[in-house]
């Protein structure tokens, strides 16, 4: 039995991104963005669930994809066409059919990727946290351009299938309010949905800023020629040298 708990989660995960793409559809775009954020809590702890269980398995992993891709790369997608690209009709679903099929691509390739080096880290920013970008910029499209929104968009596509390495806190366990966290989290949701915060948008534009700055110096380093030293007698030569000559100051 508890071997289905994690992949409710999932169904759970995936039934929220049908839901958001009927509700883009039906033009009822702030219900379709609540959907794709409970998609995202849902996500976030099935992998984690699984663990804690010690119920992991391929079927667990490959459902999870398949969730993901609707959750945070189809319905994303359409909250696109629907909203900033809704004036380029036709070409808006197909700028906007990017966005799914570079997440497709990352996902395929974290799925042939050992577990040992996935729960290290990411190559690429994962899909969940892009779809979860371009739908908080969705939230606000009132306060951000749309220049702003098209560089963010294909930017994160970008990002998505690069191999810029980014840490992944799926070790971390579950905190002990987690169910208060959950909640007072769907209550900031809650907000943002119902309420116009003009403060927001700045905020964001720093946060995301940021991000990019994080994942630039991390690409910087990585690409650093790295001289580690080998020779043990050379270390243990030194580190004598160093005791002789702290014992001849001390004297």
């Amino acid at each position: 039995m508890k071997r289905h708990i994690p992949n409710a989660f999932t169904f759970g995960n995936l039934f929220c991104g049908f839901l958001s793409t009927s509700y883009t559809i039906n033009g009822d775009l702030k219900s379709a963005t609540i959907l794709i954020f409970i998609a995202i809590m849902l996500d976030a702890v099935d992998g984690r669930i699984a663990r804690i269980l010690g119920v992991s398995n391929p079927i667990g992993k490959e459902l999870d994809s398949l969730a993901d891709i609707v959750s945070f790369g189809v319905a994303p997608a359409y909250l696109t066409a629907y909203s900033y690209f809704i004036n380029f009709n036709v070409y808006g679903l197909i700028m906007a059919g990017a966005f799914p099929l570079f997440g497709a691509y990352r996902l395929a390739r974290f799925n042939t990727t050992s577990q040992e080096e996935s729960l290290k880290h990411f190559k690429g920013i994962p899909i969940t946290l892009a779809g979860g970008v371009v739908t908080f910029l969705v939230l606000f499209q009132k306060d951000i351009a749309l220049w702003v929104f098209i560089i963010a968009f294909y930017l994160l596509c970008i990002l998505m299938v690069s191999t810029i390495k980014l840490p992944s806190f799926k070790k971390v366990g579950l905190p002990k309010n987690s169910v208060l966290i959950t909640l007072f989290l769907f209550y900031m949701f809650y907000l943002f949905a119902k309420a116009e915060f003009k403060h927001v948008p700045f905020l964001f534009y720093i946060a995301l800023s940021t991000y990019i700055l994080f994942v630039s110096v991390r690409y910087i380093k990585e690409k650093e020629p790295k001289f580690p030293i080998k020779n043990k007698m050379f270390v243990r030569r030194f580190k004598v040298k160093r005791k002789r000559r702290n014992g001849n100051k001390d004297a």
